[in-house]
Order: structure tokens, then C-alpha cells, then sequence
């Protein structure tokens, strides 16, 4: 059987396998909002979302984030990653795994982890924004507690009706 391990990233070490998984996401991203072509190039084009990249550590450091991995056979499989948006709420971020850690429980333990660390770190209420032709990760939300809120920001209102909203209290 199988182990799976979920842990904080140990960056650099890790973060190359972080940076794949993160655009991983953002592929899935352009899959499923074909409807909206334009809204992944908008909101992660290729060199604004390789500069995210770069500076993840520094946006998901500690005290008030963190960054974690799933961990199956020694590889990386899967990321979460949590900080303390602008509006005050503890926001999840690119929450993926791999085809490799589909059926392990990886997406719901990352976040049930993620959950658990920030109320460590003192946050009261998490919030995330998904689109809704991620139905694999709704279901994942509301199994995990979440549920449909009003933005934590001010969306593009060109987005409007393909964003979803969620929040949980920690």
C-alpha cells in the first residue's frame, strides 16, 4: 500500500516539484475555462504567473501561511498553499494534485491539513475563490466543510458568473 505523506514544502528543495504542480494547475485552468478564454491569460499569464511562482516562499511564508506538499513514493504529488489575504481572511491557494495522487485522498488531506495549521496560526476563517467548471474541487470544498459565501475582493465582473466563492470556519 501506498503512503501518503503530507508535509510543509522544503523549499528550495522542493520547489521545483512545487513550481511543476503549480503550472500543472494553471493548464487545467485554460482546460476548463474555455468559455472565458481570455480569463487565465488575465489573471496568470505566463510571465506574471512565473513571477508568482518565483515568489511564492515569500507570499506563503510563515507565520501567517504556509506551503505543503502530498508526498507518494518519495515524490511530490500535491500542493496547498495558505496566506492572509488583503481583506483579512485566510485565503487556500492552488490547491492540486497529480493524476498520480488521484484516489490516495490527497486533495482532502492537503486541505484538511492546510485547515489545521492556519487555526494554529491564529486565522479564524479561511475563504478560497474556484471556477465553477472545477466540479471535482467544489465537491472537495463542501466535503471539507466550505461553503458559498460572498467575495472576499472585488471580482472582474466579465468573470463574475464563472467564479465561485467559498468559506469555513477554522
Amino acid at each position: 500500500m501506498n503512503k501518503l505523506i503530507i508535509r510543509p514544502a522544503k523549499l528550495p528543495d522542493d520547489f521545483d516539484d512545487l513550481a511543476a504542480l503549480c503550472w500543472a494547475y494553471r493548464d487545467l485552468l485554460i482546460t476548463r475555462t474555455t468559455h472565458v478564454p481570455d480569463m487565465v491569460e488575465r489573471y496568470y499569464s505566463k510571465s506574471d504567473y512565473a513571477m508568482l511562482i518565483a515568489d511564492l516562499p515569500r507570499i506563503h511564508e510563515r507565520p501567517s501561511g504556509d506551503i505543503l506538499v502530498a508526498e507518494l513514493e518519495g515524490k511530490i504529488v500535491g500542493c496547498a498553499m495558505y496566506y492572509k489575504h488583503s481583506s483579512g481572511p485566510c485565503e487556500v491557494k492552488r490547491i492540486f494534485v497529480s493524476d498520480a495522487a488521484r484516489g490516495h485522498g490527497a486533495g482532502f488531506k492537503l486541505l484538511a491539513e492546510a485547515k489545521k495549521r492556519a487555526a494554529l496560526d491564529g486565522h479564524t476563517t479561511m475563504v478560497l475563490d474556484t471556477v465553477h467548471t472545477l466540479v471535482e474541487a467544489i465537491a472537495l470544498y463542501q466535503r471539507s466543510g466550505f461553503s458559498p459565501a460572498a467575495p472576499f475582493y472585488d471580482p472582474d465582473p466579465a468573470y463574475i458568473k464563472t467564479l465561485r466563492f467559498y468559506d469555513c470556519p477554522l
